[in-house]
Order: C-alpha cells, then structure tokens, then sequence
C-alpha cells in the first residue's frame, strides 16, 4: 500500500548547498561522462523524501554506478519519471514559469527539443530564480545567467512510500501465523 507524503523542500535545499561545490562520496561524479548535473538534483530530490523507485527499467534509484535507473541521471528519464510515476518516490508536474518553489526543478533545452541541463531551486532574487547544479558547478546561481532556447518548470508535489498492509496484518495477527504480516511466514 502507498501513502503520499509531503516532499520536505528544506531538506532538498540543505542537501544541494552542501554538495553544489562539492561532492557526496556516496555517488559517482558523472561530470566527465555525460555530465552530473541530474545526478545531483536526483541526491537533493532524495535528501527531501528518502524514498526511491526501485522498478526496473523505469524506476528511479542509486545503488551503485552500475546499479542504477536511467531516471537517476539521465535528463529525459528524470522528466518522464517524475511526470508519470504512480509508485513510490517522489511525483510531480510540468508548471508554467514562475510556478516553482525552493526543491523544484528546472531543465534546460535547445531548440530542437532536447533537453540537456537539470538544475534545483535553491533561491529567489528580484530577477527569479536561483539554483544550484553539478557538471557547471554552480550554488544560488540566477537563472537569467545560464544561456539556453527553452525551460521546462517542475514541481514536485509529493512523496509515496510503501507501508505493511494493515489487512495483512491483521488476518496475520488474527490468525495466529504472525505478529507482523507483510512477509512473514
């Protein structure tokens, strides 16, 4: 069973201005192989819900550099994961500009569609936002100084989680085979 819960925007923050200029010894740094940018945001977006999509193929995870999703690094993967995940992890939405809050995400593009550059909002200033990313190391930089042709606006809008089925649990319990049902004998 999956409750949703809310994404702690905080703790995103926190996470990408401790690692903006530096980096978590828990993951690989990407940079010098198709860029660390998603990479990072996908660590800040964990930092702010503890909880992965372990679905193959098309889950969203980090075991180890040859253990993990598509969606972790991978800016297209990121998007298609976050707009469509119905599991556990974190889920959100495509918004217009000026939508975003502190933990949201920002994606750049060219002019032929593809999207190359995933950044997290980490401020606000006069001018819009500020954000922190990998690969062009960068800590409450403005938007309005990246050069790009097109902006996708993410936000996210929750966590899911698993947790024991209660019914199991009692018919476990009620049955005297478990004091906890979710797989136990």
């Amino acid at each position: 069973m999956l409750i949703t819960k809310e994404y702690d925007r905080l703790r995103a923050q926190m996470y990408a201005e401790r690692w903006a200029l530096a980096r978590n010894p828990l993951f690989l740094d990407f940079t010098g192989s198709g860029g660390d940018c998603t990479n990072f945001v996908s660590q800040a977006v964990l930092a702010g819900g503890c909880t992965m999509n372990f679905t193959p193929t098309y889950g969203w995870y980090y075991i180890s550099p040859d253990d993990r999703a598509a969606a972790w690094t991978g800016v297209p993967y990121f998007y298609n994961f976050l707009l469509t995940n119905t599991g556990p992890g974190p889920f959100g939405e495509e918004v217009p500009p000026g939508m975003l809050e502190i933990g949201d995400v920002i994606q750049l593009g060219r002019t032929d569609g593809v999207f190359y550059h995933t950044l997290l909002v980490t401020g606000f200033s006069r001018t819009g936002y500020l954000v922190s990313a990998h690969t062009d190391d960068a800590l409450n930089r403005p938007l309005s100084s990246y050069t790009y042709d097109q902006a996708r606006f993410l936000h996210i809008r929750g966590i899911r989680e698993e947790v024991p089925d209660r019914e199991d649990c009692f018919a476990a319990l009620l049955n005297g085979t478990a004091i906890v049902g979710v797989g136990e004998p």
